[in-house]
């Protein structure tokens, strides 16, 4: 990844609105800053979400709060609780989301 030339900067939260992505259950909040091609995301995973999709797009994936579980296409299913990370690039290993109780995370891609 390359960090391109963007002058230092701070970002509030709480001061993007967030945009709301339906699942094949639940809901994703989604708030969003770009730096150039660099997508900067705090996403909120509401109880029972589901992803209706399968992605093949890397991700840096930081959980805040709560847990998730990253079903391969494969047929892995790897669990992410708070504290922990994953990381997958671009065309890799195909996943979809979903949790239980719901998830806070912190993501780049």
């Amino acid at each position: 990844m390359e960090l391109k030339n963007f002058p230092f900067q701070t970002i509030d939260w709480s001061s993007i609105p967030a945009e709301e992505h339906k699942g094949e259950t639940g809901v994703a909040y989604w708030k969003v800053q770009m730096m150039n091609d660099i997508r900067v995301r705090e996403v909120v995973y509401t109880p029972g979400y589901k992803a209706d999709h399968w992605c093949s797009k890397g991700h840096i994936i930081y959980c805040v709060e709560g847990s998730m579980s990253t079903e391969l296409a494969d047929g892995r299913i790897m669990d992410l609780s708070a504290g922990m990370c994953y990381f997958v690039g671009d065309n890799n290993e195909a996943h979809r989301t979903s949790t239980e109780k719901g998830c806070k995370l912190f993501i780049v891609d």
